[in-house]
């Protein structure tokens, strides 16, 4: 590797500047999705379970106590539980876009060394062929086939290096672009259940108060019958 770093020329350098920046995001990449991953069934049951008992304080304690954006979009949700469904809704949705710039953070950087590097490595190897042609113009007559396939060779060194550093860039944001995508699917997923979960209590709520307020009015009838006879 160092033979080809010494011998792809100047450009090289530049491959190398790309390689450390596509480095930097699929490390910071791999730790953002590894630290913020979280199970949404188990988050959404242990919400639910506050949720049907009322106790929107515990909920909200387990929502910000959870990682990731799944739990943040869920703490929305329920810090404004008395909202109607059709604004619990906008809320949930809303919270969710303004997830999704953090889940995208940096990965135009690897789409940009997927495609600057090759044409970088492109623009060293016709550089090369152009100062090795030079030199075959500059001695005529004493330039031997040796001398020109060694120039030939060290200018296609940078459009090797190039794909070297392409080809893995590129499949590093296309796995990252489809783990985007599965955590979008799950923001949306938790926001929909929570709002589910959350005007559904509201429904379950109606026949308890209904069924205590009429066994509230049971004995004053009795009362009145006694009273008469």
């Amino acid at each position: 590797m160092w033979e080809l770093i010494k011998q792809g020329g100047p450009l090289i350098w530049v491959l190398l500047a790309l390689t450390f920046a596509a480095c930097v995001v699929v490390i910071e990449r791999g730790l953002f999705f590894q630290r913020n991953r979280v199970h949404v069934g188990n988050l959404i049951l242990g919400l639910a379970n506050h949720v049907r008992k009322k106790a929107y304080s515990e909920a909200l304690y387990e929502a910000a106590r959870a990682p990731g954006p799944v739990a943040r979009v869920a703490h929305a949700t329920l810090m404004r539980h008395h909202l109607p469904r059709t604004d619990l809704r906008d809320i949930a949705r809303e919270a969710g876009q303004l997830e999704v710039p953090r889940i995208e953070k940096n990965l135009r950087v690897l789409y940009t060394v997927a495609l600057v590097a090759p044409l970088v490595g492109m623009l060293g190897t016709m550089l090369g062929l152009i100062q090795t042609f030079e030199g075959i113009q500059q001695n005529v007559g004493f330039t031997s086939t040796k001398l020109i396939n060694d120039g030939v060779h060290e200018s296609l060194v940078t459009t090797a290096v190039g794909l070297m550093v392409a080809v893995p860039a590129y499949l590093f944001y296309m796995y990252y672009v489809s783990r985007v995508k599965r955590m979008v699917h799950r923001i949306e997923r938790a926001g929909i259940e929570m709002v589910n979960v959350i005007c559904d209590a509201r429904e379950t709520a109606g026949p308890i108060v209904h069924i205590k307020d009429t066994t509230a009015v049971a004995p004053n009838k009795d009362s009145k019958a006694s009273s008469n006879s």
